[in-house]
């Protein structure tokens, strides 16, 4: 299906770019996000008329972002757990617990936005973890993972 992008997506294309996806990609989750519409002749030209504005709305957006980056850059997080006597841990600490870690130092952050390339954190130290605030924009946050007998 070829659709028009009407926001950046990441691994995709940039605002403006028409791509061809599968039916089911642009159906279920780019066109119902408002990521995209089908690309026709009406969308096109609403599209054109629409551009400066759309243009101008994810300028912000990513302003917004580069700003709280600004804020969480080199940020330490600790997170205690309970441990065994080998140091790893009894179950693990997801997204979830950085999220709440991070809200409760007064940072708002959504779910998706942690990346965990290796999944839960199950050791204790010091790990370096990305939050994604926007496709263009990421901040590195430390997490201190410590443990408690």
């Amino acid at each position: 299906m070829q659709i028009i992008l009407m926001e950046k997506v990441v691994n995709l294309g940039g605002l403006g770019d028409v791509v061809k996806v599968k039916d089911g990609y642009a159906r279920n989750f780019l066109i119902p996000q408002g990521k995209a519409k089908r690309a026709t002749e009406a969308n096109r030209k609403i599209f054109e008329e629409k551009r400066a504005e759309l243009e101008r709305v994810q300028a912000e957006a990513v302003a917004a972002a580069q700003a709280h980056a600004e804020k969480l850059e080199g940020l330490m997080v600790q997170i205690t757990r309970k441990t065994g006597v080998d140091g790893r841990l009894f179950g693990s600490v997801s997204a979830h617990d950085i999220i709440e870690a991070l809200e409760a130092q007064g940072f708002k952050v959504d779910k998706g936005a942690v990346r965990l390339p290796d999944g839960p954190l199950k050791t204790i130290g010091d790990t370096h973890v990305q939050i994604a605030l926007h496709s263009d924009v990421v901040a590195n946050v430390t997490v201190s993972v410590l443990g408690e007998q």
